[in-house]
C-alpha cells in the first residue's frame, strides 16, 4: 500500500486572488451592493462590511444622519454576503464556483429584523455578520454595525434565510 499523496501547497498569492474572485463573484450577485458602493475587506474567512460615507446616504440633513433605509440595506447586503461566504466556501477553495456567465444562487431573506441603537454620522460604516445556524434549508445571521469604535454600534439585525437548493 502506497503512502497517500498530497498535494504542493499552491502559492499564497494564487490563493489570494482565487478567494478575492470568489468574494466579487458575491458580491456582484447583489446589485444593490454596488449602487451604495459596498465593499468587503476579507482577512482569512473573516469579512467586513464597508459603506464609505457618501451625501447620497444622508435622511436628515438638519443631523446629519445616515438614512435608516441605507443602514438597513447595507446590513442585509452584509448579512447575505457574509452567509453566502461561509456557504460556498468549499466551492471558493476548490475553485468551483459555476462559471462566471452563470448566476449564483444565493440566499433568499426570509426576515430581517433590525434594532437601531444610535444615528448614523457622516462618515464610513463598517459592519461583521456571523453566521448562528446554516442547515441546509434554513439560516439565521446576526450583523452588527458601528463607525469609529466597534463597541459602541450603531445598528445591529437578525435575519433569516433560505438557503439555495444544491445541485448534486
Amino acid at each position: 500500500m502506497s503512502a497517500p499523496r498530497h498535494r504542493a501547497p499552491e502559492p499564497v498569492e494564487v490563493v489570494r486572488q482565487r478567494r478575492d474572485a470568489g468574494l466579487q463573484r458575491l458580491v456582484d450577485g447583489v446589485p444593490f451592493a454596488g449602487f451604495l458602493g459596498i465593499r468587503f475587506d476579507r482577512r482569512g474567512d473573516e469579512l467586513t462590511g464597508i459603506l464609505p460615507y457618501a451625501e447620497a446616504h444622508i435622511g436628515n440633513p438638519a443631523l446629519p444622519a445616515i438614512h435608516g433605509g441605507v443602514t438597513a440595506a447595507f446590513l442585509e447586503v452584509s448579512a447575505i454576503t457574509g452567509l453566502s461566504w461561509a456557504y460556498f466556501w468549499q466551492d471558493i477553495e476548490g475553485d468551483a464556483l459555476p462559471e462566471p456567465d452563470a448566476p449564483l444562487r444565493l440566499p433568499k431573506t426570509i426576515d430581517f429584523t433590525i434594532d437601531y441603537l444610535r444615528s448614523g454620522l457622516p462618515r464610513d460604516l463598517y459592519t461583521r455578520a456571523r453566521v448562528t445556524r446554516m442547515g441546509r434549508r434554513y439560516a439565521s445571521v446576526h450583523v452588527e454595525a458601528w463607525q469609529d469604535n466597534r463597541a459602541r454600534l450603531t445598528a445591529q439585525a437578525t435575519g433569516h434565510f433560505l438557503m439555495p437548493h444544491r445541485d448534486g
